[in-house]
């Protein structure tokens, strides 16, 4: 089977109910506050202790279980900087939580269209500092902080790794890209060929026009991480994509030159797999639970 071509399980799933694979891009005031709910679905991972906190007026959710964590992870959830929640996420928190052994931090940062960019990126630099300043109070230390992220959270982690590598008074562990939305407005091959495919293009330019608010933020690279102009320095990555999925090829692009850079990345491809594959829990979000937790296991032991 060719890195593109569906998974069978997946276009069963589709085909059950065509519905829950159409891509969303409405932002209407009703809609956005149900894509914005507090509650997900039943607990994936049972979590010895989980807790509702905040930092500078910033939302986050702490799950930690009774062993000594591996190190601190500060999360950033999906949706496009729009939509999505710590409630609605919280399947990818306790995921990453039980895979790694790590304390996840997840945060509920602020989303456009209301707070455009970078109100959002502002939230999680804020939380991934305090984190780092605050380690220690989780059994860690502040040398084992890393952030992740999937799709616009993959954006935020790499993004908030290029502004701590820019300021150059803290160094995070690692950063965490799950299929994570790099080039801005810029269209790839990926995503030409899976438009429509739980994401559109379509959807993608709603949620980017909402994020960047009337600016051209294409050759930002806290917007567009794929603009900067380098990535040297950056702390070592492991970048998971799924091979049907339209922002496969940023993701791959940006792993590329990372490595050109010298930065150590651990790429992932499992194919034939869409975008949200983790969110949706297939079974393919198993393996690359998995894959993220000895990778973190080892980064942080290092």
């Amino acid at each position: 089977m060719s890195e593109g071509q569906l998974d069978p399980w997946v276009a069963k799933w589709l085909e059950e109910d065509p519905q829950r694979g159409v891509p969303f891009a409405d932002l209407s005031p009703e809609i956005l506050e149900l894509a914005r709910g507090p509650q997900g679905g039943p607990p994936t991972q049972s979590i010895a202790e989980v807790t509702d906190d905040e930092v500078d007026g910033i939302p986050i959710r702490i799950y930690r279980n009774d062993d000594t964590p591996t190190g601190v992870v500060v999360y950033f959830h999906g949706g496009g900087f729009t939509i999505g929640s710590i409630g609605l996420m919280d399947n990818v928190a306790r995921e990453i939580t039980h895979a790694s052994g790590a304390v996840v931090v997840s945060v509920g940062y602020r989303l456009a269209p209301e707070d455009p960019y970078p109100a959002g990126l502002d939230d999680c630099e804020t939380v991934t500092r305090w984190a780092i300043a605050n380690a220690e109070r989780f059994g860690s230390h502040s040398s084992k902080v890393a952030v992740a992220g999937e799709s616009a959270g993959g954006n935020l982690s790499a993004a908030v790794a290029l502004r701590l590598r820019d300021a150059g008074d803290v160094t995070l562990a690692g950063q965490v890209l799950l299929y994570p939305g790099t080039a801005g407005s810029r269209v790839t091959d990926s995503m030409r060929e899976f438009d429509g495919l739980i994401l559109s293009l379509e959807s993608m330019k709603t949620f980017w026009d909402a994020y960047r608010d009337g600016r051209d933020l294409d050759d930002d690279p806290y917007a567009a991480p794929l603009s900067a102009p380098t990535l040297a320095g950056l702390p070592p990555a492991v970048v998971v994509l799924g091979g049907s999925d339209l922002l496969r090829d940023e993701g791959r692009a940006y792993a590329e030159r990372l490595r050109d850079a010298g930065v150590a990345v651990d790429e992932i491809c499992f194919p034939g797999q869409p975008h949200g594959f983790l969110n949706f829990e297939f079974p393919a979000a198993a393996d690359a639970y998995t894959h993220v937790g000895a990778w973190l296991r080892s980064t942080l032991a290092d």
